[in-house]
């Protein structure tokens, strides 16, 4: 059934199905967990190495093709303004919406409404989270409702849950108090959706999480983009450590082993001592180019012998050690290995073509996966990129892992 035959929707130009180009950030409150950094100055502009954490979302909103920003802003609004201006300088229009401090999220987008475009994007003005918007838009597309919520995972425990989602991706719980039993991930906003869901909204002064979403719940009309990418935050003080490890943006690739750095054994059988692990032809030279040019490499290998009882992960250790000191022996660096040890049955969550390894990867050392790319010789690998969001480069017979790097390097460069 289409969104518009149980609300009236019919305003809102959903069917022209254009992608928005606008973005709106809610940056009016107080701040005042991140007190005393806040006590001049706006949540939005507590800097991160140097730089305000708003100038982060505005350059990725840049970056994902959006055209304008709207700041709706409350507390301190001439800090954000002198700084942003008409946004020029950031190659992106940008505007302003003030009202009073005590304004809730709701009430704040409505006094915005005569702004909005007929969709948009809205976001947080204290969390960054590594969005596709493609992938977002198309989803949004294909679940025909008036709004979606992006939704971190929250496999790890990183925060409290407030969301409950079905099978087919729809929100069935909202719950802002994250009290609501069988929660199994958390808002973190970065929505889609209509300007016309606004008629929902009541003219009182509540919050957007209060009013909105859990009404769209109701009626499942308000659908999930889930993610197992950890999103970064200045929502308070604790998160302002993990957020800067996140924006150093040390570069870091991520290669699969057999096939890529070593000679891959028959299908089904596997390398199971040191000495059976055979360099292919500029391998080594491939990671002595890469720590020079100051990455980070990672390798993540699916491992199913050990599932299967061939081998035990005792031996994969001195195969990875042996393999690691030979690296370094030939002036490169191996940061990390993930592997899954799991047979090819078990249905896993790290084997590839599952991203699991990366995303454990993401976590531990505070990676933007869609700046992070992968090297494998495989369709497995290729799927296990695409759904972490990595960039792929596929090692064949006549494109080395050294002829990728080499690219690499002369673009970093």
């Amino acid at each position: 059934m289409d969104f518009r035959d149980n609300v009236n929707f019919y305003d809102d130009g959903f069917t022209s199905l254009k992608r928005p180009l606008q973005a709106v950030i809610l940056a009016g409150g107080r701040g005042t967990r991140l007190a005393p950094l806040t006590d001049n100055r706006p949540k939005p502009m507590v800097e991160i190495l140097g730089k305000p954490f708003l100038e982060y979302q505005i350059e990725q909103l840049r970056e994902q093709g959006f055209s304008k920003v709207l700041l709706l802003l409350g507390y301190l609004p001439g800090v954000v303004q002198d700084y942003f201006g008409n946004g020029s300088r950031w190659g992106i229009e940008i505007d302003y919406s003030i009202s009073a401090v005590e304004d809730e999220t709701a009430r704040r987008l409505k006094l915005a409404e005569a702004f909005l475009d007929p969709h948009f994007l809205l976001l947080y003005c204290d969390n960054y989270w590594p969005m596709e918007i493609d992938k977002m838009w198309l989803r949004y597309r294909q679940a025909n409702v008036p709004a979606m919520i992006t939704v971190y995972s929250n496999k790890d425990g990183y925060t409290r849950n407030s969301v409950r989602v079905d099978d087919d991706g729809f929100v069935v719980v909202y719950d802002k108090t994250c009290t609501n039993p069988g929660l199994q991930g958390v808002e973190i906003s970065y929505a889609i959706m209509a300007k016309s869901v606004l008629n929902l909204v009541p003219d009182e002064n509540v919050l957007l999480e209060e009013s909105l979403y859990p009404a769209l719940a109701k009626r499942r009309q308000l659908a999930s983009y889930i993610s197992d990418h950890r999103y970064y935050s200045v929502g308070a003080l604790h998160r302002l450590p993990l957020t800067e490890a996140f924006f150093t943006r040390t570069p870091t690739v991520f290669l699969d082993r057999d096939g890529v750095l070593n000679l891959r054994p028959p299908r089904a059988d596997y390398v199971r001592t040191p000495d059976q692990f055979q360099w292919l032809p500029g391998a080594k030279e491939a990671l002595r180019l890469l720590k020079q040019a100051g990455y980070r490499v990672v390798v993540v290998s699916n491992q199913a012998g050990i599932g299967r009882g061939i081998m035990t992960e005792s031996s994969l250790g001195e195969i990875h050690s042996r393999m690691s000191d030979q690296a370094a022996q030939a002036g490169g660096k191996i940061d990390a290995v993930y592997y899954c040890p799991h047979a090819w049955e078990t249905g896993c969550a790290c084997r590839k073509p599952k991203a699991g390894l990366l995303f454990q990867a993401q976590k531990d050392l505070h990676l933007d996966l869609t700046h992070t790319p992968f090297i494998g010789d495989d369709e497995r690998d290729q799927e296990a990129s695409e759904a972490a969001g990595c960039g792929f480069h596929m090692v064949t017979e006549e494109d080395s892992l050294l002829k990728i790097v080499q690219r690499m390097v002369l673009q970093h460069d």
